[in-house]
């Protein structure tokens, strides 16, 4: 019987060299949505016909992003590589209203806060729609799930 979701993600903590406490909740709440709900269905075809679920381990390796999919059983199926290139500016844009933001929450009106937050979010928003293109045919994901994993590529970029 299919289960085509994610039970499990992982991040290779190797890649990620600091954390804000605002990141790092922004990391605890994005895995957290994404074990609750989520849609993750890869593409590939398994001779025993398994269709999840699935253990997920995201790291960066030589500038593209590797998404190592696993069964439950923590039985490697495939390691998808995806050039980072077009993400570098959602990216650098998403880490730029970020900061915005946790500024605004901490020194703004209730009205610059909804102003700079609608940004952030078309921002993360625009990123997931590339995720789910730059997946079309390797896996697929719904809208919130690619959101999710959005953040977490993004926590994989952070530098000291």
């Amino acid at each position: 019987m299919a289960d085509p979701r994610i039970i499990d993600i992982e991040l290779d903590e190797r890649t990620i060299l600091w954390r804000s406490a605002d990141i790092e909740q922004e990391r605890r709440i994005a895995i957290f949505d994404l074990i609750e709900s989520n849609h993750f269905a890869p593409q590939r075809a398994q001779p025993d016909d398994y269709a999840g679920p699935y253990k997920v381990r995201l790291s960066v390796e030589e500038g593209r992003l590797a998404m190592a999919i696993r069964r439950a059983d923590d039985t490697l199926l495939e390691t998808l590589v995806l050039g980072l290139a077009r993400f570098r500016r959602p990216i650098r844009d998403y880490f730029a209203i970020c900061d915005s933001y946790y500024q605004a929450i901490r020194q703004s009106t209730p009205q610059q806060i909804e102003t700079v937050d609608m940004a952030r979010r078309a921002i993360h928003n625009d990123a997931a729609e590339l995720l789910r293109e730059r997946l079309d045919g390797k896996v697929a994901i719904d809208f919130a799930t690619a959101r999710r994993l959005f953040t977490l590529i993004c926590v994989l970029h952070i530098k000291a």
